[in-house]
C-alpha cells in the first residue's frame, strides 16, 4: 500500500493570508463603524444634554420673572428701591438651573472688573423724550450731530432748534425712510438716526454687562477695537432710556395734590399733617414774590420745612394735574454722568450727590429733602424740574445657565409699575451678546462641573 505524502503548497499560504486579511478588513470596519456610532452617540448625548440645560435655563428667566414680579407688587412704599439685601439676584437656584441678575452698581468709585447683580433703575437714565439738547450734550462723547438728531427725530415741529436732519436727509439715505417726528419707543431707535455711530452708542461695552472684560481692553487685538487704557467706556445707550415716568397718586390710590394750583387743597393737607398753628406759621414764611412753583423741590425750598415735615407730605403732593410725570431723574440711583446733566447739578455738583447718598440709609432718601442739604435752595430749585425721589420702571437683565452650568440664556426685561401692577413693557433677547458673568463665575462653574 502506498502512502500519499503531506507536502507544503504555496497556493494554500496564499488562501490563508488572504482570508486573514479580509478578516482584518472587516473587523477594522466593524470597529471603525463601532467607533463611528459611538461618537455619533456621545454627539447626540452632548447635543440633548445642552438643549435641556437650554430649556432649563429658558425656564429658570420665566421663573426669575414670576419672582420678580412678585417682589414689585410687594413693595413696602411705592416708587422706593426695593431693599439689595431682601431679595435674591445671584446665582439663584431654580430647579438644576440658575439665575443671576446682571445689574449697574450707582456707586461713583465701584470697581469695573467684576459684575454687578441686582434691578437696575431706568429712571436712573436721561429719557430720550424729555431730555433738552443741552442736556442730552453733557452726556459723555455725545456729539451736538446726534444730539440735534434726537430733538428733530422726536418732534412735529421741523422749526424746532437747535437745527437737525428732517425727512428729507433721511429720504435720501439708501434705503430711504421718513423721520419720526415723534416719540421714541425704544432707545434702538437710536441706530436709525443721522450721525449716530455704533462706537458712539456701545463703547467698548460689547456684551454690555457694565464691566470691562478682557477683550474689551486689548487694543484691536480682538472684538470690539477699544484703547486698552483699562478703563470701560460704555458707549451713550448706557445711560439713556424711553421708559421713566411716574403716575400722579398717591401710595393710596388717591390723586396728589397741586400745591401750584390747588391752595386749598395744600393747606387741608399741610393741617391734617402738621395742625393749623404750624400750617400757618409755614404759609407765612412761603415767599409769594418766587413766582408759580415750579417743582416740589422749589415748593419745600420756598416753604423751609424741615427735611422730617418734607417727608411726611412728600407723597401727597405735586406740581401738575396730569396723569403722569415723563422722564424724571431719580437723584437716588443716577450715576454721576446722568446727574451732570441737569441743570442746577451739573459736573460741579454730580460727584458730591453720589457721594452723600452713598452714606446714607434708603430711609433718608425718600425725599428730595437731601437733595437741598447739598445743592443748596438755588441750585436746588434749577434742579427742581427734572429730578425725583421715585422709581416705577426696573430693567432685569437676566443670565441663566441650565444643568453643569451648560445651555447659557440671557434675557432683557424692563418691569413697568407706574400702574400699580408690574407688567412687562419691553424683551428682548441678549443671548448673542455672550457671557455676562464674569471669568470668575465661569471658573466657578467649570470647577463645579468637572468629574
Amino acid at each position: 500500500m502506498r502512502h500519499r505524502s503531506l507536502t507544503y503548497s504555496p497556493k494554500d499560504s496564499s488562501e490563508s493570508g488572504s482570508v486573514l486579511i479580509v478578516v482584518m478588513w472587516i473587523a477594522f470596519g466593524l470597529v471603525s463603524i463601532a467607533l463611528y456610532f459611538g461618537q455619533s452617540m456621545l454627539f447626540e448625548y452632548r447635543a440633548s444634554s445642552n438643549t435641556t440645560a437650554g430649556y432649563q435655563a429658558e425656564q429658570a428667566i420665566e421663573g426669575a420673572s414670576r419672582y420678580l414680579s412678585f417682589l414689585l407688587t410687594n413693595l413696602e412704599e411705592p416708587g422706593a428701591l426695593p431693599d439689595f439685601t431682601e431679595y435674591a439676584y445671584e446665582n439663584v437656584a431654580v430647579g438644576s438651573a440658575a439665575f443671576w441678575l446682571v445689574g449697574r452698581s450707582n456707586e461713583e468709585n465701584y470697581s469695573e472688573d467684576a459684575p454687578f447683580f441686582g434691578l437696575s433703575d431706568e429712571a436712573s437714565r436721561l429719557n430720550l423724550n424729555t431730555a433738552t439738547v443741552e442736556m442730552l450734550e453733557a452726556l459723555p462723547n455725545m456729539t451736538p450731530e446726534l444730539a440735534a438728531s434726537i430733538i428733530h427725530w422726536r418732534s412735529e415741529d421741523v422749526d424746532v432748534q437747535p437745527p437737525g436732519p428732517d425727512s428729507g436727509a433721511y429720504l435720501s439715505l439708501e434705503p430711504g425712510y421718513n423721520s419720526k417726528d415723534s416719540n421714541f419707543e425704544t432707545v434702538d431707535e437710536l441706530r436709525l438716526l443721522i450721525g449716530e455711530d455704533w462706537d458712539l452708542l456701545y463703547g467698548e461695552d460689547h456684551n454690555r454687562n457694565g464691566i470691562l472684560d478682557p477683550n474689551e481692553d486689548d487694543g484691536a487685538e480682538s472684538y470690539p477695537d477699544d484703547n486698552a487704557d483699562g478703563r470701560l467706556d460704555p458707549g451713550i445707550m448706557e445711560f439713556l432710556t424711553v421708559y421713566s415716568r411716574e403716575s400722579n397718586v398717591q401710595a393710596d390710590g388717591s390723586p396728589r395734590v397741586n400745591v401750584a394750583d390747588d391752595e386749598a387743597g395744600m393747606v387741608q393737607v399741610l393741617t391734617e399733617a402738621f395742625g393749623a398753628e404750624r400750617t400757618e406759621e409755614i404759609l407765612n414764611t412761603f415767599d409769594p414774590q418766587g413766582g408759580q412753583v415750579s417743582s416740589l423741590a422749589n415748593f419745600f425750598v420756598r416753604s423751609q420745612m424741615t427735611p422730617e415735615e418734607i417727608l411726611l407730605v412728600y407723597d401727597a403732593f405735586s406740581v401738575t394735574d396730569n396723569e403722569t410725570s415723563e422722564g424724571l431723574i431719580n437723584v437716588n440711583t443716577a450715576p454721576v454722568e446722568v446727574l451732570a446733566c441737569v441743570p442746577g447739578i451739573g459736573e460741579g455738583f454730580a460727584s458730591q450727590l453720589v457721594a452723600y447718598r452713598q452714606g446714607q440709609s434708603l430711609d433718608q432718601l425718600l425725599s428730595v429733602a437731601w437733595v437741598l442739604s447739598v445743592l443748596g435752595p438755588d441750585a436746588t430749585t434749577e434742579a427742581g424740574p427734572y429730578i425725583t425721589t421715585r422709581s416705577y420702571q426696573y430693567t432685569a437683565d437676566i443670565a441663566a445657565v441650565g444643568a453643569n452650568g451648560s445651555g447659557f440664556r440671557r434675557v432683557k426685561l424692563i418691569f413697568d409699575t407706574s400702574d400699580g401692577t408690574p407688567r412687562i413693557v419691553h424683551r428682548r433677547d441678549l443671548s448673542r451678546l455672550g457671557w455676562p458673568l464674569g471669568e470668575e463665575i465661569r471658573s466657578e462653574l467649570a470647577l463645579a462641573n468637572t468629574p
